[in-house]
């Protein structure tokens, strides 16, 4: 005899599962509500005591939206104290994960009728243009506030890189470059310091970015690190002169292998590494000199000749203290913040306009920023004084 065939529908069971989520959801809110609600009284309920404050005088239900659906609070009414939850924001109606994935997809450019549509799907409950709207124009403020705040603290390390973009441009699909610099302020911490728009990093947009980070208090820059492109660094040298530029250390390696043929990039690369593996400028300068002749010894003269012309940008970072030589020798440091960024906006794909496109990368940057990323001390600052 065969085995009964046991059958499920999927179906229902995802929609309870849901539902037990929605419940649950529902009945701990409930719970830690009617919990602080005895904390302020002094007493439970219906326990008379001679130290309570107030008395419970029912409740009044409240709508809130969450990621898990629909869920109804019993808002506690008390008489003889106004009852002020720290639980819940007062005329909270959506939980802050839900108002963030509105603001995304408006930033996006979903329109507000299909944001209605899609709060219905997922959250049960719909909203309103006028509140997506309201939501949007909050966050960029906050948003704009922020990108545009001063800098008020000398920034030692400074480091710069674009994220390439598509927008709608005239008519037509562009791309579009986010301009973004980072700094390590006095302290050793890391900060977002700077995000705008320009259009291909073209020379005029770099030459108004630093201009930009300048007139905003950018000083007390020392070292500036970025790509080895002709508008970046004549931009850095007019904006700061006084600051020293350093080319990373990967591109200046890419750029010498791709002189090489690809039978003798891999000793080509040992000879390079062993440039930055020096103590010392003069021994890396050394080095670097010999590694060059090897090269040529090797019938490389192109990659030579590129050893020689780009070793000192790439070697700046030995003029400051060693135990930060691992960290400002690369932009690694950006790079990273790039990929997240890459992730989000990869999504969209192309942005309706550049207020969107740079909003979407200056939230995205300020919500890494404020977090860990932003709290953990980045390097020992207070080397740059012995």
């Amino acid at each position: 005899m065969s085995d009964p065939i046991v059958t499920l529908d999927e179906e229902a069971v995802r929609g309870e599962l849901k539902e037990l989520v929605r419940r649950t959801v529902e009945d701990t809110l409930n719970a830690l509500l009617e919990e602080e609600a005895g904390d302020l009284i002094r007493a439970d309920r219906y326990e008379r005591t001679a130290d309570r404050e107030a008395y419970r005088a029912g409740h009044y239900e409240r709508g809130l939206t969450t990621t898990s659906g629909q869920v109804t609070l019993k808002m506690p009414k008390l008489k003889g104290m106004r009852f002020a939850t720290a639980i819940i924001e007062r005329h909270k109606r959506r939980e802050t994960s839900v108002e963030e994935a509105m603001i995304e997809m408006r930033l996006a450019g979903v329109s507000t009728r299909r944001i209605e549509d899609v709060s219905e799907i997922l959250w049960g409950s719909s909203v309103s243009a006028a509140t997506v709207s309201n939501l949007n124009d909050r966050a960029l403020g906050a948003v704009e506030e922020w990108r545009g705040r001063p800098l008020a603290c000398d920034y030692p390390y400074v480091f710069i890189d674009g994220i390439y973009l598509k927008r709608s441009w005239g008519g037509a699909y562009e791309n579009v470059t986010a301009m973004v610099a980072i700094g390590v302020n006095d302290d050793g911490y890391r900060e977002v310091i700077g995000a705008a728009e320009g259009f291909t990093e073209s020379a005029e947009c770099w030459r108004e970015f630093p201009s930009w980070l300048k007139g905003r208090g950018l000083s007390g820059v020392r070292m500036l690190a970025g790509d080895k492109a002709a508008a970046m660094t004549g931009a850095i040298a007019e904006a700061f002169p006084d600051a020293a530029y350093q080319r990373r250390a990967v591109h200046f390696c890419r750029n010498v292998l791709a002189k090489a043929p690809e039978s003798k990039r891999r000793e080509a690369a040992a000879v390079l590494k062993a440039v930055h593996a020096q103590e010392s400028l003069g021994a890396s300068m050394e080095k670097a000199d010999a590694a060059a002749g090897k090269l040529e010894g090797m019938r490389l003269a192109a990659a030579a000749k590129c050893v020689r012309d780009g070793v000192a940008e790439a070697l700046t970072y030995t003029r400051f203290p060693m135990d930060h030589w691992r960290r400002i020798r690369t932009n690694n440091a950006i790079e990273r913040l790039d990929r997240e960024v890459r992730r989000r906006t990869r999504v969209v794909g192309t942005f309706p306009d550049g207020r969107s496109a740079l909003m979407l990368v200056a939230a995205r940057l300020k919500y890494v920023a404020d977090s860990e990323w932003g709290s953990r001390r980045y390097l020992d600052a207070t080397l740059l004084d012995e």
